[in-house]
């Protein structure tokens, strides 16, 4: 199946978070759309590996993603190498998409930031011809994707675009809070973290909106690149 986009998280929620409302809004422009976390999330203070597991799907039908896959990388500890690019490899050439969209490029997880240039790397290396890969015991061929962007998490890093996605503020906001463990519910007895409170999840909304006022929509998703972002004129800005 070749994708449009396809979209990488540290962790099981990174996207939603991220590029929740992007990816919402692309599947509904007719893009096809899959997510690739790297890990279960399994050191995560809340709920469990098997927990997200179910979460991640739920999220992913909110979104209408047409493939979830996860790696199993180990959470807090997988590195930027040549076995871990191999599989991300393995996900580019199977998917072949256009645009990768992939974790900030520094953030207070460690994990975000080397998940970024994981993935950056891998989509280089996606492309050399002589690096093989095989899926099934069949020979995968070369594939580069275009377009590499990150997505801004929890650090107010300065954005190079903002997308607008005034009209899927609330499929981005029912895809994070499929994650039931990890987020504010009144009703847990599982111990705090920093995104678990009521608060989180109003920066979540907090952020979208000033992202908004800054190019003069209502709602927004930032993003940093990797080259310098080419218009065909001006009037393709708004």
């Amino acid at each position: 199946m070749k994708l449009d986009i396809l979209v990488f998280g540290a962790h099981p929620d990174d996207a939603e978070l991220g590029a929740g409302g992007t990816i919402a809004k692309e599947i509904a422009l007719g893009k096809k759309v899959g997510i690739v976390d790297l890990t279960r999330g399994e050191l995560g203070t809340r709920g469990s590996a098997e927990i997200r597991d179910k979460e991640s799907a739920a999220a992913a039908k909110v979104l209408g993603v047409a493939v979830r896959e996860n790696l199993k990388f180990r959470d807090g500890f997988f590195v930027n190498d040549e076995t871990h690019q191999l599989e991300i490899i393995k996900m580019i050439r199977k998917y072949q998409p256009d645009t990768v969209l992939c974790n900030a490029i520094v953030d207070r997880h460690i994990d975000h930031g080397k998940g970024s240039k994981l993935v950056s790397d891998a989509c280089f290396l996606s492309g050399l011809r002589r690096i093989e890969t095989k899926i099934g015991g069949e020979n995968q061929v070369e594939w580069r994707p275009k377009l590499v962007y990150h997505y801004i998490q929890w650090k107010n890093l300065t954005p190079d675009f903002v997308v607008d996605i005034s009209d899927f503020i609330e499929f981005k906001t029912n895809a994070i809070l499929a994650y039931t463990s990890q987020f504010h519910d009144p009703n847990s007895n599982e111990p705090e973290t920093p995104i678990s409170s009521k608060t989180f999840i109003e920066s979540v909304h907090y952020r979208a909106k000033d992202l908004g006022r800054l190019v003069g929509v209502d709602y927004g998703e930032g993003f940093t690149v990797e080259r310098l972002i080419a218009v065909d004129s001006l009037e393709h800005l708004i």
